[in-house]
């Protein structure tokens, strides 16, 4: 009989959700790598929550079974969803920008933007948007590393100090 009650908790349902949470907490280790190599204060465990939370909150908000036959509710529910995790995953990235009086110079929006988009990444994952996952986590990882390189190859100075 508990045999039975381990195997209706792990069924396909379970499954489905696990993967959907293992990949963003994937995209945000992938992204956090970037940021750890660099010394930035957000890394690899920072945004693999970040990502996880987004989902996870996603999921469970998403998944209701009291809102599965009642598209307005969960119309709603999705949007109050969205905003509140995108809204509050800023105030997080707001932490991490900083001016410094003595130059003039802002630091900390490339780190801010990539927890934002952790987040995004994490709700996108919630969903299974997987070609979208795909191609949001390239083109991430693609705007985090070619302009620095590039730009420095050409002598240009970086007018971001987060590169």
């Amino acid at each position: 009989m508990a045999l039975e009650s381990v195997a209706t908790i792990f069924d396909g349902f379970v499954w489905e959700h696990a993967v959907r949470l293992l990949a963003a907490v994937a995209c945000g280790l992938m992204l956090g790598f970037n940021r750890d190599l660099k010394g930035k204060p957000t890394g690899m465990r920072t945004l693999g929550l970040v990502s996880l939370g987004a989902c996870l909150v996603s999921l469970a908000a998403l998944e209701d079974p009291g809102l599965r036959n009642e598209p307005d509710a969960l119309s709603r529910v999705v949007q109050g969803v969205l905003q509140g995790i995108l809204t509050g995953v800023g105030f997080i990235g707001a932490g991490v920008i900083l001016k410094d009086t003595s130059d003039h110079r802002v630091r900390g929006l490339t780190t801010a933007a990539t927890v934002w988009l952790t987040a995004a990444l994490g709700i996108a994952c919630a969903l299974a948007k997987w070609p979208l996952i795909i191609m949001g986590l390239g083109l991430s990882l693609l705007v985090l590393l070619v302009p620095h390189h590039f730009g420095r190859r050409f002598g240009a100075q970086s007018t971001e100090d987060d590169g």
